[in-house]
């Protein structure tokens, strides 16, 4: 396996930070980011210009996979943020999306579904398949997935982000509508598994059993876990490999990662 491709690193941080990658910045920061901003006009948002320049500078950054980077110019970000944040809708930077959470980067989501495209299932199909999203959040990564795989089911436990996402969704206009479950992420939805594909956007000290049970043959996860040396938190994959009947998951750890807590429950 190729050695992970270093993924770069926002600049206004100090080198102590250099290597984070925090797609879910301290609410506090996204927040005082907030403030300072104007009521944006809304004019030009819903142009595909404005898109297509977010795309060319992740491009520069890093992101390579053009099945990524065009599902990501297709969605219109300034529709899962408030209106008064809209003006940031386009910039690499996490924005608060309520109940103590934000919308993650769009560096993260496409470096984090194209790790999820270096699966061999997924080369071997050309898509993503079957998603399983942990997180919903405010929709928006739900909304990147749906123009890369065959089916889209997103859980998340805290009701009043659900109901967001959904309303967020109608908005647009997909090629296949996805499955909003609200629901205890932890536990996965073994009713629509199994998963060609697992994305988590929360992590915790371990992977939940019932997320590697309901991964198919072939799949991959991708989720954000405690490392193995004990240092932090970085972005995990497992693959399911099955060999003479014999089904194996093999890990590898790449980017160092801050993302939101894993927690059991509904809310």
């Amino acid at each position: 396996m190729n050695p992970p491709r270093r993924f770069p690193a926002t600049l206004n941080r100090n080198p102590a930070q250099r290597d984070l990658l925090m797609p879910q910045r301290h609410l506090r920061e996204a927040t005082a980011d907030a403030a300072r901003l104007t009521q944006p006009s809304g004019r030009g948002l819903d142009s595909a210009a404005v898109r297509e320049r977010m795309v060319a500078r992740l491009r520069a950054d890093g992101i390579k996979d053009e099945r990524v980077l065009q599902a990501l110019a297709a969605v219109p970000r300034h529709e899962f943020v408030d209106s008064a944040l809209a003006a940031q809708a386009y910039e690499d930077t996490a924005l608060p999306i309520g109940l103590g959470q934000t919308i993650s980067k769009p560096s993260v989501v496409g470096h984090m579904i194209g790790l999820l495209f270096g699966g061999v299932g997924a080369g071997q199909r050309g898509d993503l398949g079957r998603v399983l999203e942990i997180g919903t959040g405010c929709g928006y990564q739900v909304a990147v997935l749906a123009g890369l795989a065959r089916q889209v089911v997103s859980i998340e436990r805290l009701k009043g982000l659900h109901d967001k996402a959904r309303l967020n969704l109608q908005r647009l206009a997909m090629p296949r509508a996805p499955r909003l479950i609200w629901g205890d992420g932890r536990i996965g939805h073994a009713a629509s598994g199994p998963y060609d594909s697992i994305v988590a956007a929360a992590g915790g000290d371990d992977l939940p059993a019932a997320w590697l049970e309901q991964l198919a043959p072939g799949g991959r996860l991708v989720a954000p876990m405690a490392a193995a040396n004990g240092r932090g938190q970085v972005l995990v994959v497992m693959d399911h490999v099955l060999e003479g009947g014999v089904s194996r998951w093999l890990r590898s750890e790449h980017e160092a990662v801050l993302f939101v807590p894993l927690k059991s429950g509904v809310l």
